[in-house]
């Protein structure tokens, strides 16, 4: 049996128990002998994070559900083998349901033709749809979920005591989840979210990649007003609403304005 190295008690990140980097966070939530699954990330890395489980000495039989944080591919490809293999249930967001049953390529960043990725996305029966305000038992823990659509339309945050398993809202260096029309991304909806987790009392930001944080508000309202910017910017096509720049050029065509 190996020593468990809880990030906070009851939580276990397993990358950080494994001492090196297997993919995105996988949080082993649990009380007594129960425990569940926040992600579980690509399919060829299930079976060192099954064995890694089991080194622990958490009983395979007991894993409550596997939730889904959001329904990319990083996070997912791996639901279908693990559920197999566990046995259990997976738990996710209503808007990530038909990506997550039907496999979809295009909408889980599964296949980007244009840079050459393609990955296959088995698909996944979700068992259980949770929204804003739901409740995940494990044991007698209570993950209280949040609804934190922005990066994707189905993003989950999820409050336990003083933490918030952020998601791909925010990481350590401020940095948020990638923007992406086809992906869903919507920056009304990032901005409402991180403006959410700024003004909760959580002390601590575990995300979905990366080392977790305490809050710090000013970092959060930096990137805040980073991404208010990107509203405007042409970087971020149809996620921007608008492009004043166009606005200036009407302008200067309808005054007859020469370049200076």
């Amino acid at each position: 049996m190996l020593e468990r190295k809880p990030l906070f008690p009851n939580v276990i990140e397993l990358n950080h128990q494994a001492g090196h980097r297997i993919g995105c966070c996988v949080y082993l939530i649990y009380d007594g002998p129960k425990w569940l699954l926040v992600d579980i990330g690509y399919e060829d890395t299930v079976d060192e994070i099954i064995d890694l489980i089991r080194e622990l000495d958490f009983p395979l039989a007991n894993c409550q559900t596997i939730v889904a944080t959001h329904a990319d591919v990083d996070h997912v490809q791996g639901l279908a083998k693990a559920k197999q293999i566990l046995r259990t249930t997976v738990t996710a967001h209503r808007k990530a349901v038909a990506a997550m049953e039907s496999g979809d390529r295009l909408l889980t960043f599964a296949e980007i033709a244009a840079q050459g990725i393609s990955l296959e996305m088995p698909p996944v029966k979700v068992d259980r749809q949770v929204g804003d305000g739901d409740k995940i038992q494990v044991g007698d823990l209570s993950l209280e979920v949040w609804h934190t659509p922005g990066h994707t339309d189905s993003q989950l945050a999820f409050r336990l005591g003083d933490l918030l398993l952020s998601g791909d809202n925010i990481f350590r260096d401020g940095c948020i989840g990638a923007i992406d029309a086809h992906h869903g991304s919507d920056l009304g909806d990032f901005l409402a979210s991180l403006e959410r987790i700024r003004q909760s009392d959580v002390g601590w930001l575990l995300p979905s990649h990366g080392p977790p944080f305490r809050k710090d508000n000013g970092l959060i309202e930096r990137t805040i007003e980073r991404v208010k910017t990107y509203l405007h910017m042409a970087d971020f096509g149809t996620c921007a609403v608008d492009w004043p720049l166009m606005d200036e050029w009407d302008r200067e065509l309808a005054e007859g304005r020469a370049p200076e």
